[in-house]
């Protein structure tokens, strides 16, 4: 039987459109096995993890998991782990480390503050510092959430890690599981699907001169799904590379169909027509569920906007 990856591909379904969202991540890690539901489902505290997925309810704060790339032995608790916020709105970017012996301090972060971009209670709580390593390239690894995560995201992770890419972690769950191997890479927030190592090296690359591979893109976190496929729209109908260089500055409508307005750095600014359809013929959205139409995001038009009208660039 064919996995849900293997559909999506042979489908040749658009992974535009399809990340995560969050403003901000929040990283911890913890070796050991997962579940499904890892935040109460590993060695962490259930009761930590259920209190942690509370106090980001609503903030725009994801919490995640992450673990070194290996074989992962039942082996308990960890006496110090390291953690990482980062906020992913451009003109905001950052990434700041930490290590903690009792991950019950993470309750003490101002989430809403986190998702706002402000990093001065992580810093403060719990010593943070800005990241100074390469870009963190997270690998979702979770075959517990999905077969094809653990089938493609695993070899992957230990791929880059065996080639001495630094900043590699596996993770409990980006979305998407059909577009596994999925990756996002921090910073700036940018995830990618059907990943493969020579691609990752080029993307971290890139990351490293702040600028964003746009192929096998899914889309920025900072952004909802239209936003996301409006950026890289623009990205592609531009050939704009800097990371920090585009944002989601207006988004009118509603499903099944949206008018995004993106914004340049430089000050010129464009309207992306995005609509959402169905995928079809009907496929898994994850191995073993029934079959489905998973929501994708169309650019119907892009349109450069100027002081007298608009300019059709598409």
């Amino acid at each position: 039987m064919s996995t849900c990856s293997t559909v999506s591909r042979d489908l040749d379904e658009p992974i535009a459109g399809t990340a995560a969202t969050a403003t901000t991540w929040l990283l911890v890690e913890q070796p050991g096995p997962w579940g499904a539901k890892a935040l109460t489902q590993s060695h962490l505290d259930p009761a930590l993890g259920r209190a942690l997925e509370a106090a980001a309810n609503g903030t725009g704060v994801r919490v995640a998991l992450i673990r070194r790339p290996g074989r992962h032995a039942d082996c308990g608790t960890t006496a110090e782990r390291q953690v990482y916020a980062a906020h992913t709105v451009p003109g905001n970017v950052w990434l700041h480390a930490a290590t903690v012996r009792d991950p019950a301090r993470l309750l003490d972060l101002d989430f809403a503050a986190l998702g706002m971009g402000d990093h001065h209670t992580f810093d403060s709580v719990l010593k943070g510092r800005p990241h100074t390593g390469d870009p963190l390239a997270l690998v979702c690894t979770n075959g517990k959430r999905d077969r094809c995560c653990a089938l493609l995201g695993r070899p992957l992770a230990a791929q880059l890690a065996a080639a001495g890419v630094e900043g590699v972690w596996e993770v409990t769950h980006l979305g998407g599981h059909r577009f596994s191997p999925t990756l996002l890479v921090l910073p700036y927030g940018y995830a990618y699907g059907r990943a493969r190592a020579h691609a990752v090296k080029e993307v971290l690359h890139s990351v490293q001169e702040g600028r964003i591979v746009v192929e096998g893109c899914r889309g920025n976190s900072a952004w909802e799904r239209p936003g996301q496929a409006a950026e890289l729209a623009v990205r592609g109908a531009t050939g704009e590379d800097a990371a920090e260089a585009l944002s989601i500055v207006r988004t009118d409508g509603a499903a099944p169909r949206w008018e995004v307005t993106v914004a340049h750095t430089d000050g010129r600014h464009w309207r992306v027509v995005v609509a959402q359809g169905a995928s079809l013929p009907p496929r898994p959205e994850s191995c073993g569920s029934v079959l489905g139409s998973p929501a994708r995001m169309d650019v119907v038009a892009v349109r450069e906007l100027t002081m007298t009208g608009a300019i059709a660039t598409r």
